[in-house]
């Protein structure tokens, strides 16, 4: 087997039995979609929807430096984070541009659970491996000691319940508990990235696919459905949820992409990017640098990544993300944005598709809200 050969999760045979569209992302082959994309994604709205996450990377760190270790290699306050809880984060370069964005997870007093985005997790586990000496702490790879599956959606809460006793109604939005689900030992953790709530359920690879026949058994009568990355891309999307090489890119430092309350200058210690951040921070003050903005499209032609945002003939900004949205039944992008034009309800810009210029309003992040 060549190493160019994508890798496989511990659900891959799954995947193919239940009919999936398989791509290759970020070297892992993956399930895109299994009927239609537009079904799937109503499906985590309205119902729920069964994710494999597997190609995510987690990396541990531990030992009695660990908290010291991350607050010196992250832009965030990790050691504020209590034990059974996580915080969304990133790690930057020492020019403070963006490496990755991150959730952390604090198992114990010295353990924590880096988790990064699959694209990167080389990137950031050789990051935090060069960044740990001098720290009493250890970064272990643990990509492949974990399948990860999530159940997002209204109805996931009551899904899983039947199949544990964990306490989740105790378990807070961005905390994680360890517990038993189908009998397969598992961390389970509250953030998501679909805009509803939901759990995701970090296990060991083999007991992947007992997992997922017990939660889509649990989820049948409800009406859970298997859903791909393709969904998973516009329920984001609608959520306003950066994507990491798209709204996020080593090019922007947290400050440019509208992040910067993840960078906590206030803790202790120094950190790698500190400075170059401090500058960041006060040139988005004074000038603030292109917005991050929503579009909703007045027509019907869809926008992408790349295609140029325009006012008055003039370039304003870029679309990092686009696609047509199932809930608002338009087409919706993510773009980058002159200040100037950033406020909703801006008249006049347009996104340039193959040399027509189309119109689209100006929205504030989130496109989508879901109903507490």
């Amino acid at each position: 087997m060549s190493s160019n050969a994508p890798r496989l999760t511990a659900l891959d045979a799954v995947h193919r039995s239940a009919g999936a569209t398989m791509t290759d992302f970020a070297g892992w082959d993956m399930p895109l979609r299994y009927g239609s994309e537009r079904d799937e994604h109503l499906a985590v709205r309205t119902r729920a929807g069964l994710f494999d996450l597997s190609h995510m990377g987690e990396i541990t760190v531990t030992g009695p430096q660990a908290a010291a270790l991350l607050n010196h290699a992250l832009v965030g306050n990790i050691a504020s984070v209590g034990v059974g809880r996580a915080r969304y984060t990133m790690i930057c370069r020492e020019d403070g541009g963006i490496l990755d964005d991150l959730i952390v997870y604090r198992l114990a007093e010295n353990e924590y659970m880096v988790v990064a985005n699959a694209s990167n997790a080389q990137v950031v586990l050789d990051a935090l491996t060069e960044r740990a000496a001098g720290f009493d702490a250890l970064v272990r790879d643990d990509r492949d000691a974990y399948a990860l599956i999530a159940v997002q959606g209204p109805e996931s809460p009551g899904i899983l319940k039947s199949l544990t006793d964990a306490d989740l109604d105790g378990l807070k939005y961005y905390a994680g508990l360890p517990g038993t689900v189908a009998g397969v030992p598992a961390l389970i953790a509250r953030t998501g990235y679909t805009g509803e709530d939901g759990f995701e359920l970090f296990v060991a690879p083999s007991d992947a696919e007992k997992l997922w026949q017990a939660l889509t058994d649990a989820g049948a009568p409800v009406g859970l459905v298997p859903c791909g990355l393709s969904c998973r891309d516009t329920l984001r999307l609608e959520a306003g949820m950066p994507l990491y090489g798209h709204e996020l890119t080593t090019s922007l430092t947290p400050f440019d992409a509208g992040l910067g309350r993840v960078v906590k200058f206030e803790k202790e210690g120094d950190f790698v990017g500190r400075a170059a951040l401090q500058e960041a921070a006060s040139r988005a003050e004074e000038n603030p640098p292109r917005v991050l903005v929503g579009l909703v499209a007045e027509g019907r032609r869809v926008p992408r990544a790349g295609f140029s945002v325009v006012a008055d003939g003039k370039v304003i900004g870029e679309v990092t993300s686009g696609a047509p949205s199932p809930t608002l039944g338009k087409p919706i992008a993510m773009a980058y944005v002159d200040a100037a034009h950033a406020a909703p309800g801006t008249a006049g810009v347009g996104v340039d598709i193959r040399g027509s210029h189309e119109p689209y309003e100006v929205v504030a992040l989130p496109f989508y809200k879901r109903q507490k």
